[in-house]
């Protein structure tokens, strides 16, 4: 019959007309298994610093990345991953967070930091503590142990008494670089405004997790709490769309509520290397910083509106790279 009505050569041709026709979709690449991004602060060392230098803080870089791909390649769980990685980061005096903490105004250093957990929103920060050794792990302790979010002082210091956390006395922070960057602020009287360390996860159950932890700005004053330890400013992770680290001048992200505007943005169908560009470059100042975010399929994005960035990535997928300035 159809060949009555409607000639079967011209039929064939106006299926090769409509497929021809037809609208490209480019298939989605596959999920990943796992996948992290770290930060180690936005902001550079100047481009002509010694090799020796510059190769420093990258191989701190790689040796923190290759910790979590071990530990992810061997299935575990995101939120011990980024926990452990900022515990790394926290020890090595080349980052402000830790054993490498700027100094306040008065020459204490007060820490900060803060973990999400992208099953369940569940989350723990702490600020302005003085004698833990590693605060990442006390804000797990603030996310499992209490019904609180944020610990704040001397409470956080007495809370770290009840769990038993390491601690060390003031003088463990210091470094004499930080200390000098210390009287240069002074001259200058003004705050540095950069430096931080972060992890974002994804882990082979599908879960995400971030953490952040840092020293603040040097020359800040006294009881000064930035974006690391605010969550949805420095720190989110929802496993419905990414997990995010952030880094730079706290008092913008937590304006802009940075970590959990990406979040915000995927969800109406961004993915999360364009919402990181519109958050970081649309909203954000010039100089103001940048984030590490890995979403639910694995994709990362490193996206940062100053000099340089010290960051790393890997994934399933056999990439592993560190960078401080643009990659080449």
């Amino acid at each position: 019959m159809v060949c009555r009505f409607f000639p079967l050569r011209l039929l064939r041709v106006l299926v090769l007309i409509l497929v021809a026709c037809a609208p490209v979709r480019t298939p989605k690449p596959p999920a990943l298994d796992w996948a992290i991004a770290l930060h180690g602060g936005a902001g550079a060392i100047p481009r002509d610093t010694p090799a020796e230098e510059r190769d420093r803080y990258l191989a701190s870089l790689q040796a923190a990345l290759q910790l979590g791909v071990d530990r992810l390649d061997a299935g575990a769980g995101a939120m011990d991953v980024v926990e452990e990685v900022v515990r790394l980061l926290e020890d090595d005096p080349l980052f402000n967070a830790g054993k490498g903490a700027v100094f306040n105004l008065d020459g204490v250093n007060e820490l900060d930091a803060s973990i999400m957990d992208g099953r369940d929103l569940s989350c723990g920060a702490v600020a302005g503590v003085t004698t833990v050794k590693n605060p990442i792990s006390l804000a797990r302790k603030v996310m499992e142990a209490t019904p609180h979010v944020l610990l704040a002082a001397d409470g956080a210091e007495a809370f770290a008494d009840e769990m038993g956390v390491e601690r060390v006395s003031p003088e463990y922070y210091y470094t004499e670089r930080r200390w000098q960057a210390l009287q240069e602020a002074r001259s200058k009287s003004g705050a540095e405004p950069h430096g931080t360390v972060g992890v974002v996860a994804l882990d082979r159950d599908g879960h995400l997790a971030a953490a952040t932890s840092t020293g603040g700005l040097t020359a800040k004053r006294f009881g000064r709490i930035g974006d690391s330890p605010i969550i949805g400013a420095g720190t989110y992770a929802d496993d419905r769309t990414c997990a995010v680290s952030a880094t730079g001048q706290g008092e913008e992200f937590i304006r802009h509520g940075v970590a959990r505007t990406i979040s915000l943005l995927m969800e109406n169908g961004r993915t999360v290397r364009q919402a990181a560009a519109d958050v970081v470059g649309g909203r954000l100042r010039p100089g103001d910083g940048g984030i590490v975010a890995v979403a639910a399929d694995g994709a990362v994005a490193m996206v940062y509106n100053t000099d340089g960035m010290f960051r790393g990535a890997a994934d399933a997928s056999g990439r592993f790279e560190v960078h401080i300035w643009e990659a080449p």
